[in-house]
């Protein structure tokens, strides 16, 4: 097994917001920090850096998007990546069955042996991106993302998967509001009925972290588009493959 890189930090001791937010799933909490701070660099998943900033910066951050997680709603999150939000949140939510999302196979790999050492039957592992997806993973109620794209983009991945007056919950930093008012066009073309900016986990990070909410009516929009896209994907790569 390679080493970690020298320059990787080392990982902290669960702090005590983290003991009294996850409960008795702390010791599932520990073996994910340790995973990420392991493997997680190692296969280029996390920067090795972010190792002395687990907790705070991206567990506890994650987390905490559980407080406007309606209670037992499906919940897909787009380009989940290392596992984040979805995992954090599977940890303090058992309720919630949730599909991480995302495209690269080294990614998915790590994914799947997160979710069977820690036991999480009500988490489920997809290869794909989103417009990929759109038909054959049943409409969600919930789409998490964080640190994928720009709102404007994101939306036009996430939207088509919710199913009617559902939400997309996007995790984002200082420049929300910015990127939300940047974004108000797109998501009015994509039937989205109302966005804000919230903050939650106060008391728990500091700062809280900041998330668009974006909620979309009777009909969520640009499923037609998303499809389009998707089959246009499918038909390059089959012309990709005939000229190898």
């Amino acid at each position: 097994m390679s080493e970690r890189p020298a320059e990787a930090g080392e990982l902290d001791e669960a702090p005590e917001a983290a003991r009294k937010y996850f409960g008795d799933r702390l010791p599932d909490v520990v073996r994910y920090a340790e995973l990420l701070a392991d493997a997680g660099v190692r296969r280029g998943l996390i920067g090795p850096r972010e190792v002395p900033r687990l907790w705070e910066r991206h567990l506890l951050n994650c987390a905490v998007l559980s407080e406007i997680v309606p209670d037992g709603v499906t919940v897909c999150d787009v380009g989940s990546g290392a596992g984040l939000p979805g995992i954090p949140l599977a940890l303090v939510r058992p309720d919630l069955r949730i599909t991480l999302l995302e495209p690269l196979l080294r990614r998915t790999t790590f994914l799947q042996e997160v979710v069977e050492l820690l036991g999480l039957d009500h988490v489920t592992v997809v290869r794909g991106r989103a417009e990929e997806v759109l038909g054959t993973l049943p409409p969600v109620h919930v789409v998490t993302a964080r640190a994928v794209a720009p709102l404007d983009r994101l939306a036009g991945w996430g939207v088509p998967l919710l199913r009617p007056y559902g939400e997309m919950l996007a995790l984002k930093g200082d420049t929300a509001a910015e990127e939300l008012k940047s974004a108000r066009a797109a998501l009015q073309k994509l039937s989205v009925v109302g966005a804000t900016v919230e903050q939650v986990g106060e008391g728990v990070v500091d700062p809280p972290s900041t998330v668009v909410r974006a909620e979309v009516g009777e009909s969520p929009g640009g499923v037609r588009f998303a499809a389009k896209r998707a089959r246009a994907a499918r038909s390059r790569r089959r012309g990709n493959r005939r000229r190898r």
